[in-house]
């Protein structure tokens, strides 16, 4: 990181800014066409004995699913807490924000418990209420992956 002095070491901030997020950009490398292709989605956050993992869910076919059927590496950004900071000179101007990044494994997720947690993680970090029911139809119907982190970088400019 460049801005050693933005750099966000502590781990209760790290998870704090992951909750104020609604969106998570995946990256993916599509190797057949020779391309980057990022997806927004929405999200559900776990942090167990720092073992972060982030959930999604979607339809169960499109490009996002058969790339994660081709690779389990991905990168993923997210940021909040934006605010314009004003200057007298257009080049004085400047942003207050919070971001993290980084790298983890995807993987479809099988288990029916498993996937029910998964929309619990999404539908909180969304709503705020967990204990969600999802009918078995439901959970047959949506591809619910996950990323297992890696490697994480976190910065603010207040």
């Amino acid at each position: 990181m460049r801005r050693k002095d933005r750099e966000v070491l502590d781990e209760i901030k790290i998870d704090e800014f992951i909750r104020n997020c609604d969106c998570c950009r995946i990256g993916f490398y599509d190797k057949e066409n020779d391309e980057v292709y990022i997806v927004p989605l929405n999200f559900g956050y776990s942090n167990v004995d720092n073992k972060r993992v982030f959930y999604f869910h979607g339809a169960k076919e499109g490009r996002k699913i058969d790339l994660i059927s081709k690779s389990t590496k991905v990168t993923f950004q997210m940021d909040t807490n934006h605010e314009l900071i004003v200057g007298k000179m257009a080049c004085n101007y400047s942003e207050r924000y919070q971001s993290v990044m980084g790298k983890g494994l995807i993987s479809f997720v099988e288990n029916k418990e498993e996937k029910a947690m998964a929309l619990n993680e999404i539908m909180f970090q969304s709503t705020g209420k967990k204990d969600w029911d999802f009918p078995e139809p439901m959970l047959n119907g949506v591809a619910v992956f996950k990323i297992e982190v890696t490697s994480l970088s976190a910065k603010e400019r207040l």
